[in-house]
């Protein structure tokens, strides 16, 4: 099997790069080697690691037939938080029956229900800052991502029980973002419970006290049945398969876990880079307050998510700095062709979704950040893919931008903001996901009249 080029170096030193300058190392192959290229990553033995950025290339391996990729030999690293039965984890029938449950709350009209408390949210988080002081615009976007999750996703109003699960997966979240911490689960030999004091056993314990929180809110909320709730863990509560049956708590259980760990630190992560971008890019936020001015002085989401270039700034936010930088990878089962190239068992192809975004054939100028190429141009699903594609797509793609769309306009109706440091940021690790360096602090400027917030006219 003839494989795309790629360096020769040795695979831990290729995994260091990967790990510690993962954009640099990526562009670094793309300009040497071409596409695709051929990475060893995993460890000594490594199998061969094939990316691939051309749209071409991108549309077949989605076009691949389930049956013979196997998606469980890279995500097995979330197990231990996610649980057995997260979709992340599951594959042929098990999940396309997750994603069939799991889809309906995070579409369509379900969306409008989750608009005005969404802004309800991020105007609480704000409320205190203050004309004058400066923010830490890293630091507060977890904070409102964290709280609409529990509220939105989980159902959960503030109370004890709120309270306490908020500070222990604050807690988790923030120690999962750390890369001694988050090595636990990528080296199976540190899973050692050695009792609390130990690193793996504190995780154990504290996960299970998550847990505990979670499993009474789902039985509490199982004795309620109250058809009249709208948040995702009612509804999924509610859903039946194609054969009647619903889901067990404990699937229940790893779904929410997923859904937190997948929507958190990303779409935080996310909007810190927006708001980076369009404060060092004057004309850019120009047009987008323009835009935001010209909405009534009642605060109507449904409005807000539906403006042209509040949309596009959100979407080439996240072409130049996607959410995850690769869709997930796909081992090879049995022999495929992609892109002239034959793959034999054991291969693994990945879809680089940073590279597709940063193709000249396809963007104009890819580094330089212009919203106005997603009013001027649709692209398709194989040269914008923020979120991944395929039949492992994320499944709350719409919620998340409508969520993105909604803080960003939220916030700068009601503030003025400036960038404390003006000295060009680049992307740093956190957790599974690139944030801006420095933490992004902005100088409160002025605080505008609080818009009334209304909820969609139908």
């Amino acid at each position: 099997m003839k494989l795309p080029d790629g360096p020769r170096t040795p695979s831990l030193l290729q995994t260091i790069r990967l790990i510690a300058q993962p954009t640099e190392f990526l562009d670094n192959c793309a300009q040497r080697y071409g596409d695709p290229f051929t990475v060893r990553v995993l460890g000594v033995n490594s199998p061969p690691v094939v990316f691939f950025s051309s749209p071409r290339a991108i549309q077949e391996i989605f076009a691949l037939p389930a049956q013979r990729l196997d998606f469980g030999k890279a995500t097995h690293v979330f197990r231990p938080l996610m649980g057995e039965h997260s979709v992340v984890l599951q594959q042929g029938r098990n999940h396309q029956r997750q994603r069939q449950l799991l889809m309906p709350p995070f579409h369509g009209e379900r969306l409008r229900d989750y608009g005005q408390l969404i802004c309800e949210i991020t105007e609480q988080v704000i409320k205190e800052w203050a004309v004058g002081s400066t923010i830490s615009i890293h630091q507060a976007m977890p904070e409102i991502t964290l709280q609409i999750i529990l509220q939105v996703v989980f159902g959960l109003e503030p109370g004890p029980r709120y309270l306490k699960l908020k500070q222990l997966l604050g807690d988790l979240l923030e120690d999962v973002t750390t890369p001694l911490y988050s090595s636990l689960f990528f080296f199976p030999p540190l899973q050692r419970d050695w009792g609390a004091w130990s690193p793996w056993g504190y995780f154990l314990r504290r996960r299970q006290q998550i847990d505990e929180l979670i499993y009474a809110e789902i039985q509490e909320r199982r004795a309620q049945s109250d058809s009249n709730r709208k948040d995702v863990l009612s509804l999924l509560l509610a859903a039946r398969d194609d054969a009647g049956q619903s889901m067990t708590d404990v699937e229940l259980r790893d779904q929410l876990v997923s859904l937190l760990l997948l929507g958190y630190e990303t779409t935080a992560g996310a909007l810190s880079w927006v708001f980076y971008l369009i404060h060092a890019a004057p004309q850019v936020l120009q047009s987008l307050r323009s835009e935001l001015e010209a909405l009534p002085s009642s605060l109507e989401p449904e409005r807000m998510v539906q403006l042209p270039y509040l949309s596009a700034v959100c979407q080439e936010t996240l072409r130049i700095h996607p959410i995850g930088l690769i869709c997930v990878p796909r081992m090879v089962k049995e022999p495929v062709q992609v892109a002239g190239y034959e793959f034999e068992a054991g291969a693994i192809l990945v879809p680089c979704i940073y590279l597709a975004h940063r193709r000249q054939k396809t963007y104009l100028n890819p580094g330089i950040f212009q919203p106005e190429r997603f009013i001027d141009r649709k692209y398709s699903s194989y040269e914008y893919l923020p979120f991944g594609g395929g039949s492992r797509g994320c499944i709350g793609t719409a919620f998340s931008m409508y969520e993105m769309k909604l803080v960003l306009g939220t916030i700068l109706s009601r503030f003025e903001l400036l960038l404390a440091d003006t000295r060009p940021v680049h992307p740093v690790r956190r957790g599974i996901t690139l944030v801006p360096s420095g933490g992004v602090p902005m100088v409160i400027v002025r605080q505008f009249s609080k818009p009334q917030l209304t909820a969609a006219r139908t």
